[in-house]
Formats: structure tokens, sequence, C-alpha cells
């Protein structure tokens, strides 16, 4: 053999393997030094020992714990429920955050379906209700967007489906007395049922007609002009019964012609009388229908929302580029229409005459609504009131809430207050520290998750085209637990359908 395959044959021939150490004694001891050599993690550096160069990393599997529980026993609960819409991953574990407010509230995890978000502008907070929107409606769940001011939903609604709604002049119109479903509803209820529920449309009628004339007006109106207007809603009633709903143009008539029982209803014993009772409350009315808001709430609803779309979304940008007055007044409208809708569809399949629907009511840009008169907020919250045997479940959106300290008075700003108490789901997206203080007062935040927030509210750079540290960030905090941070992540459709910033692209 020669010496070169001499020399071969003694590189493959592996080293004998170290002497193994004697057996202890019986009780003795063991220590590591006595248990011999240990090899190293690798493997002995030694030819032919079995050392790796170059460990590879393992492939990591990820199921639920029905599915591994099996092949993998040592599992650890998760911190985050999983029911409802995934809407991304746990900032700290990674694991799946989901959420739903009707499916939580069924649950047992919150008190009501109510969420509340909170956030900068360009931090995500139309995102995060889009994901929402798209995930409800795979559950069977019905949007309202009760008001689209810029118009931010449209396209999506459009893809899904649904109803686009868009109220303006010389577009569609909205009828601040239309009952729509709950009008069509009392004829197919049995007689106890169809009384509550004339006296519910009745109420909802007063308290918009009440709302949209504080609204012109910029102040109250008077109790006894409160009273010649529920006379007057009374009497319309009666004479439009089988009929189409009446509408404003017809309660000025009805009050500027002052028939017998208006005039008793005044405690005018004269028509002289009278015309000193209702000498303001005619010219608030004419406004209604003569001055920035006519050929939009003074004829019949020209579009009906469709209970069975997946989306109904009522676009009020044209109106919102007339001023707030008449952006007030058609988000009021919209919400008294929406949430009469949901009403209906209500109290139909208590009787068992509809199937039981599920609806998610977002109320975007809600500030705008609210400051338009003092004593707005009282009718926004009567119409708000979440009722979960309706099966409905709101989410109100706003920058901050310094918007509802900046109502009219300071019972407005209370009661504003209140709307954010009052759900039981609050969503941060990245705020600045003083605006952290306002939500503490609210909802207690931990001294890490307001650093969290904080953190996500600025960039810490001037580079162009850098992304902005809060985009899809979301704290999300449910009583008096310790709050989800979650990131997410938008599919390349999803970020083409709820882009909201594609007017200042170029």
């Amino acid at each position: 053999m020669s010496p070169r395959h001499a020399t071969r044959k003694q590189t493959l021939t592996a080293p004998p393997p170290p002497p193994a150490p004697p057996s202890p004694a019986p009780g003795a001891v063991v220590t590591a030094a006595d248990a011999g050599p240990v090899a190293p993690a690798w493997g002995w550096k030694t030819p032919g020992a079995g050392r790796a160069a170059h460990v590879e990393q393992t492939i990591e599997y990820q199921g639920t714990t029905v599915q591994v529980c099996g092949l993998y026993p040592f599992v650890a609960g998760g911190g985050s429920p999983a029911l409802g819409v995934p809407i991304g991953r746990h900032l700290l574990w990674g694991e799946v955050v989901c959420l739903d407010p009707l499916l939580w509230a069924d649950a047992g995890l919150v008190t009501n379906p109510g969420m509340f978000l909170l956030g900068q502008p360009g931090t995500g907070k139309t995102a995060l209700a889009h994901r929402l929107i798209t995930g409800m409606a795979a559950f069977g769940t019905r949007t309202l967007i009760l008001g689209d001011t810029k118009p931010d939903y449209t396209r999506h609604v459009e893809a899904l489906g649904g109803q686009v709604i868009r109220v303006g002049r010389g577009l569609d119109r909205i009828n601040p007395l239309d009952a729509g479903p709950l009008g069509q509803a009392w004829d197919r209820l049995p007689a106890e049922q169809a009384a509550a529920l004339r006296w519910e449309v009745r109420g909802r009628r007063l308290s918009l007609l009440l709302a949209l004339a504080s609204l012109v007006r910029g102040s109250r109106i008077g109790n006894a002009e409160e009273v010649i207007l529920g006379r007057a809603v009374d009497l319309l009633a009666d004479r439009h019964r089988g009929r189409p709903a009446p509408t404003v143009p017809d309660v000025l008539h009805m009050i500027e012609s002052g028939p017998d029982e208006l005039r008793a209803a005044a405690r005018a014993p004269s028509p002289q009388a009278y015309a000193t009772r209702v000498d303001e409350l005619v010219p608030t009315l004419a406004l209604l229908t003569e001055g920035s808001l006519a050929g939009v709430f003074d004829g019949p609803t020209s579009t009906s929302i469709d209970l069975d779309a997946p989306a109904v979304s009522v676009d009020i940008s044209r109106v919102g580029a007339a001023g707030d007055t008449l952006l007030s007044a058609a988000l009021l409208c919209t919400w008294a229409y929406g949430f009469g809708v949901v009403d209906a569809a209500a109290a139909l399949a208590d009787v068992h005459l509809a199937p039981r629907r599920h609806h998610l009511a977002v109320m975007d840009e809600l500030w705008r609504a609210l400051r338009g008169a003092p004593g707005l907020v009282e009718h926004a919250d009567a119409l708000t009131r979440l009722n979960r045997a309706k099966g409905i479940a709101s989410l109100m959106v706003t920058h901050s809430l310094a918007d509802l300290d900046a109502l009219p008075t300071e019972e407005d700003r209370a009661k504003a207050r209140g709307f954010v108490d009052r759900s039981a789901i609050l969503i941060c997206a990245g705020l600045p520290p003083r605006e952290l203080d306002r939500v503490h007062q609210i909802a207690p935040l931990t001294v890490p998750e307001r650093a969290l927030v904080a953190s996500w509210s600025a960039p810490d750079s001037w580079q162009p085209g850098a992304r902005h540290p809060g985009r899809g960030k979301y704290l999300i905090k449910t009583g008096g637990r310790l709050g989800i941070p979650v990131q997410m992540t938008l599919r390349p459709r999803e970020a083409d359908l709820y882009d909201s910033d594609q007017a200042i692209r170029r």
C-alpha cells in the first residue's frame, strides 16, 4: 500500500472513545468531575467524531391546542381571547389577537358591545375600523356607516357588495321624520308591541326635530315650543297613517296654520296669543327648509336602507363641504335613521317575523356632530345608548378627548365623556402624554402602558418616507385588565382598499 493510501486510511479511523469512569460505590455522592468528560454541544472536535460545523434552525409550527396537544402537550394559555376578527399579533408574544365586541359580550368578556377608538391622525384608526368591518361581515354582522364625511368607506362598502347612499343637494335626501322600517314594522306586530313601537317612533321624531331646530337656532328650544312641536307631530302622524311619512315642511305648515288642537296645546286663548307663542319657532323651522339646509332634509327619503346589505354607507361628504352646521344636521339624521333600522329589525325578530340580525354602527368624526349647538349631546346620547338585546355594537372614532372638551357647555362635556365610560372596549392608537393623562382619568393605564402608547405618537426622525412608529399599533383596554398591545399588518388588497390618504399623494 502506498504512503498516500496509508495516510488516508489513518485519517478515516476514529479515535477510541474516552475511557468510561469507574462505577461509583453505593451511596457515594457523584460530582461533575467523577462523571467523566462531557461532549460539547456540537460534538467532539476530532476526525470522525460527528462534530457539526453548523446547526440549522428548526422549523417552527403553529397550531391550536386542539390540533397539536397530542404532538406537544407542553402548551401555555393565550394572553388574549381568540374570539372574533384577527386584527394582528401581540407586540410582546406574537400570538394572534382577535376582536369582536358582540362575541366578547356574548362570552361575558365585556359588559357591553361598545367600542371607543382614540388616536392621532395617520396612526391607522380608520384602517382598524375597516378590518373589523371586513371580518365581522364574514361572521354575518351587517355594518352601518352612519355618516361618512370624507368619504373613507365608500370603496370598501362597494367592494363588499353593500349599499352606498349619497346625501347632499341634488343627491339623496333624508327625511328626519321618516320612521323607515320602524314605520313599516308596526303593521306586522301584535297590538301591544305595535302601540309601544308607535310611541318609540313618536319619541324619535320629536327628539330629532328638536335637535335640528336647536342646531339652526344655536340655542335650546323652549318648553312651550317643545309642547307645540310634539302636538304637531302627533297630528301629522294621525293624518299620515297608511301614507308616506310627514316631512319638515308639513310640520311648518301645520304650525303656521294653527289648528285648534295646536292652540289648545300652546295654551293660547286667541290666534294672536298663539302667533306670539310660535313667533320664534316658525322661522327656526323655515331655516330647515329654506336656509342653508334646503334640499337635504325638506323632502321624503329618496333611498331606504337595505336591511339585507352586508354593509351600508351614508356618504355625507358633499354635505360636509357646506360647513359644520349642515354636517352636524346630516350626522344626527343619519344616526337617527340608522338606529331606527336596527330597532325595526330587532322588533320584528322578537316576534319571529324576521331573522335575528346583528349590526355594527360606525360613527366616525363623532365630535363634529356634537359641537354644533348646546344640547345636541343629549339627543345623540338618547340615540346611541347601547342595547345588547337589539344585537348592535357601536364603534365611535375621534382624535382626542379634547375634541369633546370643545363642546358648548359643561353639561354637554360631561355627557360626552359618558360615551367613553359606557364603552366597554377602549382602543388607543398613538397618543401624546398630555392626552394619555385625560384617558387615564377614565380608563386607568399603567406606567408601562402609557409609555408604550406615547412612544407611538411621533416619528423619531425627519427622514422622508420613514414609517410612523404608531402606524397600525393599538392598545386594547377592557375594564381593569392589562391592555393588549397589537400590531396590525394589512394585506396588499387591504392596503389599497382601506387607504384614506390617496388625496394627498401625487
